[in-house]
């Protein structure tokens, strides 16, 4: 007999999982599913819903073989209810209990489902990550500011990643200022490793291709890891064969190298096949091995300790609104371009075709060319919430909406961002090879050839003049305008409002 029944969601695919740590082996029943309402609630990339899935489908059997009793709904069994409450209240009626045993969601509307659910939920804290959403509200609370390097180094304190007793390893807790070169092309460097689709897998394929044939980017080839085993696999491939020039070419962008150093892990690691300490444990250990520069591996760890565990507090300490913030006013709606629609500019097309291609962009590409446009643009940030959550395979809403509302689009009037991170044509020209065989010039500032970055850039400065002139790192900038001759202020405005024309008649920019 049934006592409870144990739900495990998609990106709870660990063996440590807070639920699973609480369940009786003979007593409980895991529940897993894919779900229509988890597979549609935004327009999600084929690829992220068969590595989901075939993720899911791996973990199950994995559980079974472990010895647990795992009541399994697949996309496609007419049985499987609709939503994950649906699926529930099916498997407690099969099995005469309405007790289930549930770690957190990472999202507020699952969290707020459970909590609703006409059943008896316990929900368990998910101790998968290194701080804990009370210590983060420990540690923002009555700070003036909540800036990600200082909650950075509390959690290399907690850790004792490249620490050296009290003192950052190195001397310096930020090796930043050496991360920005940019690269050239290189016949040599490895890419990330890439896996054989099993029968399992196939399956999936085949599912996905049947059931979202017209959601936006290419299924196939599928090279994902779907196994605690692979993504470990990946892991050390990457320590050992491209970590040692991760921080110098991190920001870089390059047309024919689409992954240049960069890890492919993110998507495993928010599934639940890769823990946070263990990624960068191994990560450290090349660096004390003397195999990687610390420039490389403090500016890994930094995302994965720094990065990733503050956008979860930030997300959960701002509530379920946050994904509706609006401080900038932007109602723009979101071009065809972001859906692959035409664009002359190479830097969005490469980025948006290298999206819907692999479902994959690194933060750069993310940050400085689809978001950087979006907000000199003033495109709707709820919009691009949306796109962001729907396009990439490592897209969860408790990560990917503090980076998007907060860090590029600015939306939260500043919680995350101390400034708009908005840039003129001339970084993605140092950072990437787009620029060279542009439609536009990147080094014409007005006139009909003018990289519309360069126009949007300061119209956006003069747009929001009132909110940012006495913010001190923009304070250089609009010192710069004032000092502009009227004729070419006039140009720049004329050239931007040309753009914005062009966006709102559905017009090719």
């Amino acid at each position: 007999m049934v006592k409870r029944l144990i739900l495990v969601l998609g990106d709870q695919l660990s063996d440590d999982l807070s639920a699973l740590r609480e369940a009786d082996k003979d007593s409980d029943l895991i529940v897993m599913a894919e779900v229509k309402d988890e597979a549609s609630y935004v327009k999600h990339h084929p690829r992220k819903i068969a590595l989901v899935f075939s993720a899911m489908r791996h973990f199950a059997e994995k559980l079974r073989e472990d010895g647990w009793q795992v009541a399994y709904g697949k996309y496609d069994d007419e049985n499987t209810s609709t939503s994950i409450v649906g699926e529930l209240m099916r498997r407690g009626q099969e099995h005469d209990t309405t007790e289930v045993l549930a770690t957190r969601p990472g999202e507020w509307r699952l969290i707020e489902a459970l909590e609703n659910a006409p059943l008896s939920v316990s929900l368990m804290p998910d101790d998968r990550f290194i701080c804990s959403l009370d210590e983060f509200d420990d540690w923002a609370e009555g700070r003036k500011s909540l800036r990600m390097e200082y909650f950075y180094r509390e959690m290399r304190r907690k850790t004792g990643l490249l620490m050296e007793g009290d003192e950052p390893a190195g001397g310096k807790w930020n090796f930043d200022h050496d991360n920005r070169k940019p690269a050239s092309d290189d016949m040599l460097r490895a890419g990330p490793m890439e896996f054989t689709p099993d029968e399992t897998t196939e399956e999936v394929l085949d599912l996905v291709e049947k059931h979202f044939p017209s959601n936006f980017g290419k299924l196939r080839p599928f090279n994902y890891a779907v196994t605690q085993g692979q993504a470990r696999r990946a892991l050390d491939h990457f320590a050992k064969n491209l970590l040692a020039e991760f921080g110098d070419y991190q920001d870089a962008m390059l047309r024919g190298d689409e992954y240049l150093n960069h890890s492919l892990l993110s998507q495993y690691l928010n599934l639940g096949l890769l823990s946070p300490l263990e990624i960068c444990q191994r990560i450290e250990q090349e660096w004390k091995d003397g195999n990687a520069p610390i420039n490389a591996v403090e500016g890994y760890i930094r995302q994965i300790i720094g990065w990733r565990e503050y956008m979860r507090g930030i997300y959960f300490r701002e509530g379920p609104d946050y994904v509706h913030r609006n401080a900038l006013g932007h109602t723009r709606d979101l071009p065809a371009m972001y859906w692959g629609g035409e664009t002359k500019m190479a830097c969005v097309e490469h980025a948006v075709a290298q999206t819907r291609d692999l479902a994959y962009a690194h933060h750069i590409q993310r940050l400085m060319v689809t978001g950087n446009f979006a907000l000199l643009a003033g495109l709707d940030p709820h919009q691009l919430h949306e796109w962001y959550l729907a396009v990439y395979h490592d897209a969860y809403e408790w990560v990917e909406a503090p980076n998007v509302i907060g860090m590029s689009q600015y939306a939260d009037d500043g919680i995350i961002a101390s400034k708009p991170y908005v840039s003129s044509g001339n970084y993605i020209d140092k950072m990437s090879d787009y620029c060279k065989d542009c439609a536009y010039s990147v080094k014409d500032k007005t006139g009909d050839n003018a990289c519309p970055f360069n126009l949007l850039y300061w119209d956006f400065m003069v747009r929001h003049r009132e909110k940012f002139s006495n913010n001190p790192r923009m304070a250089q900038m609009y010192s710069t305008w004032d000092r502009m001759k009227d004729d070419r202020k006039e140009a720049v405005r004329d050239g931007a409002a040309r753009i914005l024309d062009r966006l709102d008649k559905g017009e090719v920019v």
